[in-house]
């Protein structure tokens, strides 16, 4: 069966290369479990995070009021990106989009390690994920209970999940994507609600020129603004996803595009709306590293139910992302098998069509955050989120890069047209790759994370050599072969 999987996918040039979405998930051997609105949900809770809602504290302690700006421009590069993969995804619907792609249009070994490099995005997003998940219990335990141990249980509860269904994970996610849109909508109103009619301990200062009277709107410089674009980029990681789930959409030529229409209102209530409300309710100094800004603001405004409900909703988008990088790295890892460019144990899939093996290996080496929430629970956050922003970032280079191509080629009449075209593209890819690489400088020019900097060269190389060993191992195998 996998080697027939297999050679399906390698077979695929020009024409051929457009099946239908039914005939991919076929070939994929996955079931489609996920309706339009559990797509519609996963889109937006990709979007809202830990990025946001524990990272943001330390951007705005960085930047001030401009943090808004710097979402805003980063929102606009995310939609470019967005729509790039929109185009590709409908040239061609397939669960391991980011690394499918790159092998058809840059190469074997670039298709090799954009899949590998995004399951290591996802396997340290998810220790990020438990980590900050940890922290916020500590809001109700006052650290009574070790941060490690709740790591530990969060873990094993979403790999249990992950291993029932695709149906289940997609039910689970719609829900605690719903309490993030909920209670981020209700904040911006009780926000609202105090800059107008003024209730609650923060009315008194509350006003909309907090966004610009303490220090200005650039309090710390533009160059604070430049180096928090790391955090914000951050904050955005895991919109991708809408592409890994191409193979389990029950009707991805409707609903994926749909739900990538939906980028820009979504970061511009949930990013731009929220900082505005949060920041002229609560001046920007008064918020530390390390804290949500989201609880902050309720305590300072004296309801204190209320920072335990933001509290609730926050550790609920810890889970959630940690949940989606548990259904994402068991597929890349597939994908990579099924290609020839993994082990052929990650091809196994359980009679509910979720990949057994690859869950299972990336749950275990999540453990790691444990062990890191263990040995130093009050750096564990900080040291994991500088690499996962370049892993991350990685697939959404590829992503551009490989519609850059697909254009090219459409547009010469060598392959088809997609449905969804990306506008102002190539234009628009060009400048968000150049936007990633300015953020990639800045990471450099910081030192908290420059250290990403450093393992990205020893993770290339590790890499780099073990493609040369499977080739050499496997030199007959079509998955080493450049396709035409």
């Amino acid at each position: 069966m996998t080697s027939v999987q297999v050679d399906k996918q390698d077979d695929r040039s020009g024409n051929e290369a457009v099946g239908t979405a039914h005939d991919a998930a076929e070939g994929e051997g996955y079931q489609r479990g996920l309706g339009a609105r559990q797509i519609q949900m996963i889109a937006i809770g990709g979007a809202i995070g830990t990025g946001l809602f524990l990272g943001a504290g330390k951007a705005i302690s960085k930047a001030g009021p401009s943090l808004i700006l710097a979402y805003a421009i980063a929102g606009l590069v995310i939609f470019f990106i967005m729509r790039a993969l929109g185009e590709l995804l409908m040239y061609r619907p397939v669960s391991g989009s980011f690394s499918e792609y790159a092998r058809e249009f840059v190469g074997p070994f670039w298709g090799y390690v954009t899949g590998w490099t995004y399951w290591l995005f996802w396997v340290v997003t998810g220790i990020t994920e438990v980590t900050a998940a940890a922290q916020y219990m500590a809001f109700w335990t006052h650290n009574d209970v070790p941060q490690w141990l709740y790591a530990l249980v969060f873990t094993l509860i979403l790999y249990a999940v992950n291993l029932i269904s695709v149906k289940l994970f997609g039910e689970l996610e719609f829900w605690f994507s719903m309490v993030k849109v909920t209670a981020i909508v209700g904040m911006i109103l009780i926000c609202a609600g105090i800059l107008t009619v003024g209730f609650s301990d923060a009315a008194d200062t509350a006003t909309v020129s907090n966004l610009w009277n303490d220090g200005g709107f650039f309090p710390k410089g533009i160059g604070g603004t430049l180096m928090t674009l790391q955090i914000v980029m951050f904050a955005f990681l895991a919109v991708e996803l809408v592409g890994v789930t191409a193979g389990e959409s029950k009707d991805p030529e409707k609903t994926l595009p749909k739900a990538i229409n939906t980028v820009p209102w979504r970061i511009a209530v949930f990013y731009i709306g929220a900082l505005i409300m949060i920041l002229s309710v609560v001046p920007w100094h008064e918020f530390k590293p390390g804290v949500s800004p989201f609880v902050a603001a309720f305590e300072k405004m004296g309801l204190g139910v209320g920072a335990a409900i933001v509290n609730f909703v926050v550790l609920t988008a810890a889970l959630s992302s940690c949940n989606s990088g548990m259904y994402s790295t068991g597929r890349m890892l597939r994908d990579l098998a099924l290609n020839g460019q993994g082990p052929k144990f990650f091809t196994k899939l359980t009679k509910s069509g979720t990949p057994l093996v690859g869950t299972t290996v990336s749950a275990a080496l999540m453990l790691v955050g444990v062990w890191i929430n263990y040995k130093a629970p009050g750096k564990a956050f900080d040291y994991v989120v500088s690499f996962a922003t370049i892993s991350g970032m990685w697939a959404w280079i590829m992503i551009l890069v490989c519609q850059i191509r697909y254009r090219a080629k459409a547009d010469r009449g060598e392959l088809p047209q997609s449905t969804f075209r990306a506008p102002g593209a190539p234009y628009t890819s060009w400048f968000a790759l150049i936007f990633i690489f300015m953020v990639i400088v800045m990471m450099g020019i910081d030192k908290d994370s420059r250290v990403s900097l450093y393992c990205a060269p020893l993770w290339g190389l590790i890499l780099g050599v073990s493609y040369l060993v499977l080739k050499a191992r496997n030199p007959d195998n079509k998955a080493f072969a450049k396709r035409s």
